[in-house]
């Protein structure tokens, strides 16, 4: 890591600083954190999830003033932190010389073995902070299961999908997914197959 990036930083210095990395990074406490723990990159199975969940989105998001976004705009959580979800729904203007979503709606994280070093209680905690921030839904890449987080006041209420046939209704962005598009080109060894 750059010498630089050893003290803390503003949102505004780790944008100047992230735009001169070739790896994408989170500000954490004011100290930048590379994305992927690994350093690998995502899996097959991550990416395809990621783009089935941005390709949904984007159709049903048509003509709306909302949009999805891609991890290249971060999400701020804290004074100085900066999150960069798998897909965040925003419903901010586009600005071209902006790096992040400025009313996020919806989080979405994939849970693969890319970032299985991440402190996800953590996040969802900061997650769980923003004002206007409607759902978190973290999606697993290993199975046909995810978990949306709802917000009711000021609990968030987790809901669970498992399978083909599940719905994730997501009302106040105007959107659902369903699990099978979610999911789609993608398979997984049936649950009552039994092990070799």
């Amino acid at each position: 890591m750059a010498e630089s990036a050893r003290k803390s930083m503003s949102v505004e210095e780790f944008f100047d600083w992230q735009m001169r990395q070739e790896e994408l990074y989170e500000l954490v406490d004011g100290f930048p954190v590379p994305r992927w723990h690994t350093m690998t990159g995502a899996s097959r199975y991550h990416d395809a999830i990621v783009v089935n969940i941005l390709t949904s989105l984007k159709s049903q998001l048509k003509g709306s003033r909302c949009q999805p976004t891609t991890p290249d705009n971060g999400v701020r959580t804290r004074i100085k932190g900066i999150r960069r979800p798998d897909v965040t729904v925003t419903c901010d203007e586009p600005q071209a010389n902006r790096y992040e979503a400025g009313d996020p709606r919806l989080v979405v994280e994939v849970v693969s073995p890319s970032n299985e070093g991440v402190s996800w209680q953590r996040k969802i905690d900061e997650y769980r902070r923003l004002q206007g921030l409607t759902y978190i839904l973290l999606v697993e890449s290993r199975a046909m299961q995810a978990t949306l987080y709802t917000r009711r006041n000021s609990d968030w209420e987790p809901l669970d999908a498992d399978g083909p046939e599940a719905v994730i209704d997501l009302p106040e962005i105007g959107c659902r997914l369903t699990m099978r598009d979610v999911y789609e080109g993608l398979s997984f060894p049936s649950p009552d197959a039994e092990a070799p």
